[in-house]
């Protein structure tokens, strides 16, 4: 044997044991026990878990970059694509170790993927309009330039135009430190104007869109991505027979109303996007006469068409109009805005407010969370719930709504609301309040009457019938309706006689009587009893707006911290208070069995009240002990104070109460949308033979009709299809009469809404 083959013998390499891979005559790879080594030359290279993915991709890289075997042999050892190893070999390389632990599928982030993808998607196209390659942008992101491209295919990109181009190399100019020439200032200018929100630019100037198809507003979208555009431009597309397109007939009335006006000067700018203020404002309202309740029945309804109506390619879905209610709620401006809206009502509707109905609506709470009890009318019970108390005039129109702190009476809210009525008001005008028996308080009446205000309210507790020669037949014809009852008028005095009202008596068919005091003596008798019963109007209110707008709809889950040291119902006074109840009716029914056991005493049972106590030992002891009972509990009762703080009362519970700027805003906007179409109703009484008991029925129904859109150059043509009677339909064709004299431009845009119906006859 020679000396080359005793040196192959001893320098041979021993045999592969199981589980092993050869990669190459120096690499091998062995997996045992879930755990796999990687040995060069004989000598450990790294070892890890089989299920570490990161550390697997980063020893792949190691071995073709150290050179100690290609691409193609390590790929296929490690069961993988020359590809994949080539992408691990520039994640290495762009992001170092941490970018080989990026997991396959989507990308992943502290939100939701998502809003993840959201938030990419928005720094994609800021790069993208800043001028930077794909190539730039995919190190920046992380991606591979073959996907930027084609995520810039499915967001609609296209090349900027000239202006934008120019906006773009003025604004490079500008972060490089160099002077922008002054012909292309006045032009980046020029640009600058066309892009800002309605509410930025000049009155006499409107915003305009960089989109030519209204169908497809790819560019504005993308201009409100990267932070350009406040407020999306209407644009109108022709259109036939779009679902619920009558909601445009509200158009004038919400222009009249002053909401977008006062949203814009109270809360300013939500910031850049597609939907702003003012499309916010707009959807809302007409969502809600569309009798669109909540965001969740957006769900059930076509984008498209919704979008149609507003002038965009989409309307907003409920993820958007929740996070912008939710914008506009964390101003803490609802307040501002109601105030702001009533005294433009006020200013325009003043003679219909010489009386106010006030009354409180409780909107009842099924949730978990534990808040303050409310007493519910309509259910008898007193169950978790909120108190709003709405202030409506004489034809039971709202006016404002004030949130109360914890379900407070109407004896406490009733200073708190007139306080922000004669704010609104003014200071010297003189009203006349109507508010039911929650409000009683002779003390109250007296602040009231001093503060300027007059009452007519129920009177409360027992008050002794007057004879029936003392009632006389009134009758009147009062806002067009004749009336009749039978009254008695007569004076009383409260507190101790130191307060002189008026107390007008109505006798009923059945013989009731229903007393009603006021501070009014100037009204005749009856006109105080027609505004007293009157007071059904605002009721009626609240069952509108609770069917048809669901009013009591819980808006949001979120819950703020209440005051600690409010007051509120001790709950260990209310057990003993139920002890003692018990206790009496307990002792009661002792004293009744002992009562009819004398009763039925017979001549041949114990003749002597001695001899009856005898008979009835027993049953005396135990109403002895019954009454002794009373007695300790009655004590221990009044030991107790009757209310505690809230936090006492809690116990250690979180003191808490149902976040209430959100629940107001929303209501401000149901209460705008009922009075659009209050003002539309209005406006058909005329037109209409049977207004009264259709009116509101026949305006529901020509909002959510079909009609044709058709945009020109400075108008806007809707025409309504036919309703289901030619004089229905006669009665919306009057009503656009009245309504193509308004000359209402559609907000934000420069196109006159003309109304019309189709084959409408003569």
């Amino acid at each position: 044997m020679d000396s080359s083959e005793t040196q192959g013998e001893l320098f041979a390499l021993p045999e592969p044991k199981e589980g092993t891979v050869v990669v190459n005559q120096r690499v091998t790879v062995r997996t045992a026990e879930a755990y796999r080594v990687v040995s060069v030359d004989g000598l450990v290279l790294h070892h890890y878990h089989v299920d570490d993915r990161m550390a697997e991709a980063y020893t792949m890289v190691m071995l073709v970059e150290e050179g100690y075997a290609y691409q193609k042999e390590v790929a296929q050892a490690f069961c993988y694509t020359d590809r994949t190893l080539r992408r691990y070999q520039q994640r290495f390389e762009t992001g170092g170790l941490q970018a080989l632990g990026k997991t396959s599928g989507r990308p992943s982030g502290k939100g939701p993927v998502k809003d993840v993808d959201r938030l990419r998607d928005r720094r994609l196209l800021r790069l993208k309009t800043q001028g930077a390659s794909n190539r730039m942008i995919g190190y920046k992101l992380g991606l591979d330039e073959k996907a930027i491209r084609k995520r810039l295919r499915r967001l609609g990109w296209k090349p900027p135009d000239r202006q934008l181009a120019l906006f773009q190399e003025s604004s490079a100019a500008l972060s490089l430190g160099r002077s922008t020439p002054p012909c292309e200032t006045a032009e980046l200018s020029e640009v600058s104007q066309t892009l800002t929100c309605q509410g930025e630019a000049p009155e006499d100037e409107l915003p305009r869109s960089l989109d030519s198809d209204p169908l497809k507003r790819t560019f504005d979208r993308l201009l409100a991505a990267v932070g350009l555009l406040d407020d999306a431009p209407p644009l109108f597309a022709p259109a036939v027979g779009v679902p619920g397109a009558g909601v445009l007939l509200a158009i004038p009335a919400l222009e009249a109303s002053g909401l977008l006006s006062i949203a814009r000067e109270v809360y300013g700018s939500i910031g850049p996007a597609f939907y702003g203020l003012r499309t916010t404002m707009v959807a809302f309202v007409l969502l809600a006469l569309l009798r669109i309740k909540r965001p969740e029945m957006l769900k059930e309804h076509a984008p498209d068409d919704l979008g149609r109506i507003v002038g965009l390619d989409r309307a907003p879905e409920v993820k958007t109009v929740r996070r912008k209610l939710t914008r506009l709620a964390s101003m803490k401006r609802a307040e501002l805005l109601g105030r702001k809206l009533a005294q433009k009502r006020v200013a325009e509707h003043g003679r219909a407010l010489g009386f106010l109905y006030v009354d409180g609506h409780v909107r009842v709470y099924h949730g978990k969370r534990t808040i303050p009890k409310a007493y519910v009318t309509r259910l008898r019970l007193a169950i978790p719930a909120t108190t709003d108390y709405w202030v409506n005039d004489k034809a039971g129109d709202p006016l404002f709504v004030v949130t109360a702190e914890a379900n407070a009476t109407l004896t406490k809210m009733l200073p708190v609301v007139l306080k922000e009525t004669r704010t609104i008001l003014g200071p010297r005008r003189r009203l006349t309040v109507v508010f039911d028996r929650g409000g009683w308080s002779p003390r109250l009446f007296a602040r009231i009457i001093v503060d300027g205000f007059d009452i007519i309210t129920y009177r409360k507790g027992r008050v002794r019938c007057l004879p029936k020669k003392s009632f006389t037949v009134r009758k009147a014809k009062l806002d067009g309706r004749s009336v009749a009852y039978h009254l008695s008028d007569r004076p009383i005095r409260l507190l101790h006689g130191t307060l002189r009202l008026r107390q007008v008596t109505r006798l009923a068919d059945g013989g009731h009587q229903t007393s009603i005091i006021t501070s009014r003596w100037d009204l005749s008798d009856i006109a105080v009893a027609y505004r007293m019963f009157e007071r059904w109007r605002q009721e009626n209110f609240f069952k509108y707006l609770r069917e048809e707008y669901l009013l009591d709809a819980l808006v949001d889950y979120q819950v703020e911290p209440d005051d600690p040291l409010r007051s509120a119902p001790n709950p260990a006074w209310r057990e003993i208070d139920k002890e003692v109840k018990a206790a009496r009716v307990a002792l009661a029914k002792l004293e009744t069995a002992f009562g009819m056991a004398a009763v039925d005493n017979s001549e041949g049972k114990p003749k002597t009240m001695r001899g009856f106590k005898i008979a009835y030992g027993k049953l005396g002891k135990k109403i002895q002990a019954a009454r002794k009972r009373v007695v300790k509990l009655q004590a221990q009762r009044a030991a107790l104070p009757k209310r505690v703080s809230v936090a006492e009362a809690l116990k250690g519970q979180e003191v808490i109460k149902l976040a209430s700027e959100r629940k107001h805003l929303t209501n401000i906007l149901k209460m705008v949308a009922y009075q659009i179409e209050s003002d539309l109703f209005h406006l058909i009484q005329p037109h209409y033979a049977r207004a009264e008991d259709e009116g509101r029925t026949l305006i529901q129904t020509a909002l959510q009709s079909r009609a044709t859109i058709e945009p020109t150059e400075n108008e806007l043509h809707v025409t309504l299809f036919p309703l289901s009677s030619p004089h229905r339909s006669k009665a919306i064709a009057s009503l656009c009469e009245i309504l193509n004299k308004t000359q209402t431009r559609f907000p934000g845009s420069k196109l006159c809404i003309r109304y019309m119906v189709a084959e409408c006859p003569d």
